[in-house]
């Protein structure tokens, strides 16, 4: 049911990157189409874990189904391990406040805008990596420009303009303000990342970029002349400059 998914916190590029950070071993990545969808959890453990892969421990989370129609969960695969010859063991459930961490309450926390909650459950900033493209050059037009990068999403779990770091730049990150968004006010349809590197020009077409959100300054909006969008921009541009002024003093001070 794709028109029903949600949005994608992470690209699949993206979490390969961050699991080779842990010392992964081997990933595998299944294509869930209605084939794999249509195994029941029988057919699933005996020619995915047991035949494909030759699975002797599995860990899995409270939460996890498998199987048409969800139909599997942790007692029936730890039932077809006793059967089959492997262990299986549930997963510590990771809570903050006093509430599961699931990416659907990431989601939840992400379009209210709370980065420094988001960072609490990730343990890191939310970041959106990718390549840096050609995009309109409406930025440069009106005296801001910016660089776009493809996200490769239908939907995004944030929206608005955030104060930012740009990674894959050069040496260190590069302080920026960040538009993710279908650009309401050019009648744009595709989502859209942009940002504008503050004290930095130089051609970086072709770059893998990490963008971590630090604040988000507003949510996307509309405005009835470009004057008015200018303005704005200036605005945000200002609370951005505060902003890095004053997490550059903490950061200092600490």
């Amino acid at each position: 049911m794709p028109d029903k998914a949600p949005a994608r916190l992470m690209r699949l590029r993206e979490k390969i990157e961050h699991m080779s950070r842990h010392n992964i071993d081997r990933m595998v990545c299944l294509r869930f189409d209605q084939t794999l969808a249509g195994l029941s959890p029988l057919d699933f453990v005996q020619e995915i874990l047991v035949k494909s892969l030759g699975v002797q421990y599995l860990a899995v989370g409270d939460d996890f189904r498998f199987g048409k129609d969800r139909r599997g969960d942790f007692s029936i695969l730890r039932l077809f391990g006793e059967q089959l010859g492997f262990e299986v063991e549930l997963a510590v459930t990771c809570k903050i406040n006093g509430r599961r961490v699931s990416s659907t309450w990431i989601r939840e926390i992400l379009a209210a805008g709370n980065l420094v909650l988001a960072r609490q459950l990730l343990g890191r900033h939310y970041s959106i990596s990718g390549r840096v493209v050609h995009g309109d050059k409406r930025g440069r037009a009106l005296g801001y420009p910016t660089i776009n990068i493809d996200i490769h999403r239908l939907r995004c779990p944030v929206n608005g303009i955030f104060a930012t770091k740009v990674y894959g730049l050069g040496e260190g990150p590069i302080d920026a303000v960040t538009s993710i968004g279908t650009k309401p006010m050019f009648d744009g349809k595709q989502m859209i990342l942009e940002a504008h590197l503050l004290d930095f020009n130089r051609d970086v077409y072709g770059r893998n970029v990490r963008v971590d959100l630090l604040k988000q300054l507003r949510k996307e909006q509309t405005f009835t002349t470009i004057d008015e969008l200018k303005d704005q921009i200036e605005i945000d541009l200002q609370q951005s400059r505060e902003f890095f002024e004053e997490n550059n003093k903490n950061m200092e001070m600490n």
